[in-house]
């Protein structure tokens, strides 16, 4: 039977549909990602007008049909407006989003993945952080929760816990010194695998609380960049304008 719900949500995509319509892709704690159709949202008079749009994040009530979904109100908590006016902010906040357009199912628990995209906005938005090192803890906490994340607590080989220097994209972790010898792998400071750890192990809550040595942020970013190269088979359309 059709019935109305209310969820809990962010608006990764929006499209136009016929001549005032939206079909809207949510990204829900209650039911993970979903699609909906935004009657008339398109109407300058219409109370979804600006709810419908990307990085809205509030409840949404739906109508649940047979076949889709169709919004009938929204109560919107953050439009996150100030990310529009900055260029590069807003292009990180494009892929991030599709990012998890890509990666989240529908009646999937994606609430870790919701947590993530709310606070990496909001770090967006705070000039305290780099644009870049937002973007390398988005990636790497993002492939952690989908289960893809890399093994940066014990070498790969004979599982110390020491002298760990040298990471292996192809191997997907970390090896002492004594074990890279046989592995393909770049070395890597301790304070760049400590910051590995903690985004990995960190709640999202937490999870920008740190800003990191122009050093940290280099290896970080070759890490990330040769990590997403090889494991994640997708070309992200919003990060032709980040580059």
């Amino acid at each position: 039977m059709s019935q109305s719900v209310i969820v809990m949500g962010m608006v990764l995509t929006a499209m136009p549909v016929n001549d005032y319509d939206k079909r809207i892709t949510i990204l829900t704690k209650e039911r993970g990602k979903i699609t909906a159709f935004a009657r008339g949202a398109r109407r300058p008079s219409s109370q979804l007008l600006a709810a419908t749009n990307p990085f809205a994040f509030g409840e949404f009530e739906v109508f649940e049909g047979r076949n889709s979904y169709n919004v009938t109100k929204a109560n919107i908590q953050n439009y996150f407006r100030e990310l529009v006016l900055d260029l590069d902010a807003a292009s990180l906040a494009f892929y991030f989003a599709e990012f998890a357009e890509y990666y989240c199912q529908e009646n999937n628990d994606e609430r870790e993945m919701l947590k993530l995209l709310y606070q990496s906005f909001r770090a967006l938005e705070n000039s305290r952080y780099s644009k870049e090192l937002v973007r390398a803890v988005f990636e790497l906490k993002a492939i952690t929760i989908n289960g893809e994340g890399p093994q940066v607590f014990a070498c790969m080989h004979c599982h110390t816990k020491e002298d760990l220097c040298f990471f292996s994209v192809k191997r997907g972790g970390i090896f002492c010194r004594t074990c890279a010898k046989e592995v393909q792998g770049m070395y890597i400071s301790d304070s760049t695998r400590y910051t590995m750890q903690y985004i990995i192990s960190t709640p999202v809550a937490r999870l920008y609380s740190f800003t990191v040595s122009e050093e940290v942020l280099r290896e970080l970013k070759m890490i990330m960049k040769e990590y997403m190269a090889y494991y994640v088979h997708h070309d992200f359309k919003s990060l032709s304008i980040f580059g």
